[in-house]
């Protein structure tokens, strides 16, 4: 065993290095371990990770099934299942590993979980823990670490010198393991607050001041009515769910629609449907339309059915424009901003204006309108500010 031991060790800290997913990890390790002599039925991990929806992912290797990925949300933690499990003992506890001989009948009346498995015919089981940073009780609380089991089904099932394998492997996983997560953090964290394509190009290396490009996008700038009237007597929790709930409607479509947020500007939503390759500015177009149209909707359907500390209606208003923009890195060396400048990103926002004194909640420009075919109504040439020549403006109605 000693010469594929070592082999394996190896190959786990070149892939530490290279950043490789998770379950491409665990598959490879779990077949290897066979290949090697080891009477692994099942192999899993449980791992914390940096995420707005998801509080852990999991994934499962199955001699006979394969792989099986999870992933776990932030209230999955008072999950009966896992406060009962020992993942949550080693987590939680002085533990840092469990084992439990199951053939034996070892760990049975203390985990349900491993009941269930000795009646599965599992023969032994191990449990072991590590954090990806110190102290290892801090990391560990916050879920910066990773928990792996290891069960069999052979006779006698694991032998001292399959579990001292186990062992060596386990810190050489892991640090392959925390590699990815730290990737996949920066990723996630990129894509939250940059958005999708912008995070892409800030983790590619666009990250002065100046870097910019001119890009051609239909622009959506929408404000929430009201707002600043309502935030003087409001509770600020109560306000920030308001402000909540009019995001989820409007970002909310935006991205569902295939369109990239920019910025939150106060209770305003800044965004691009970017134009590419042939068709792409009809597409933009029908992309911008339907996710104004859906916003209107998700509105519509949220106003019916308020909180009760917050019953009045949530309104708002939307300009769409299209041009060319600067997309790209804004602010002080220290301190950048991912966003769009430029006379078009400045008209969508006074279009927007105008939804107030024309009583229409989304007015487009003329240039927008040409795009794409839809219920538009007239509403005669406005004076944009800013803009020297009074402008065709459009209504989208239902």
């Amino acid at each position: 065993m000693t010469d594929w031991l070592q082999k394996t060790s190896d190959w786990l800290v070149t892939e530490s290095l290279k950043g490789t997913r998770a379950d491409r990890l665990m598959k490879r390790l779990c077949e290897q371990m066979v290949e090697g002599g080891i009477p692994l039925m099942r192999g899993a991990i449980v791992c914390g990770q940096l995420h707005p929806l998801f509080k852990a992912f999991a994934v499962n290797w199955n001699r006979e099934e394969g792989l099986v990925r999870d992933r776990f949300s932030y209230d999955s933690e008072n999950n009966q299942a896992w406060l009962m499990s020992p993942l949550k003992a080693v987590m939680s506890t002085s533990r840092p590993e469990i084992r439990a001989r199951l053939y034996l009948g070892e760990g049975v009346n203390e985990f349900p979980v491993l009941k269930e498995f000795k009646e599965r015919g599992f023969t032994d089981y191990l449990c072991i823990r590590t954090g990806f940073s110190l102290p290892e009780e801090t990391a560990l609380a916050n879920m910066d670490g990773c928990i792996a089991t290891f069960t069999s089904d052979a006779p006698g099932g694991f032998s001292d010198e399959h579990i001292a394998a186990i062992k060596r492997l386990f810190p050489r996983f892991a640090m392959a393991l925390k590699t990815y997560v730290r990737e996949t953090t920066a990723q996630n964290l990129a894509s939250t607050y940059l958005g999708s394509h912008a995070g892409d190009r800030v983790l590619n290396g666009h990250m002065q001041r100046g870097d910019c490009e001119k890009i051609r996008a239909a622009v959506w700038f929408s404000d929430m009515r009201g707002s600043t009237a309502t935030a003087d007597w409001m509770e600020p929790e109560i306000f920030l769910d308001r402000l909540n709930r009019y995001f989820e409607c409007t970002a909310g479509s935006v991205l569902d629609h295939g369109g990239e947020v920019l910025r939150f500007i106060g209770d305003a939503v800044l965004a691009i449907f970017p134009i590419n390759g042939p068709g792409g500015a009809e597409r933009a177009g029908r992309m911008a339309v339907a996710a104004a149209k859906d916003a209107v909707l998700r509105m519509d359907a949220m106003n019916k059915n308020p909180p009760e500390d917050d019953p009045d209606p949530i309104q708002f208003g939307l300009g769409l424009h299209v041009g060319d923009v600067l997309y790209g890195n804004i602010g002080v060396p220290e301190r950048l901003e991912f966003s769009v400048i430029g006379a078009t990103a400045n008209e969508s926002a006074r279009l927007q204006d105008l939804t107030k004194t024309l009583d229409r909640q989304i007015v487009a420009s003329d240039a927008f309108t040409a795009l794409v075919a839809a219920n538009w109504e007239a509403m005669g040439s406005h004076r944009l500010r800013g803009v020297s020549d009074p402008q065709p403006v459009y209504a989208l109605t239902p």
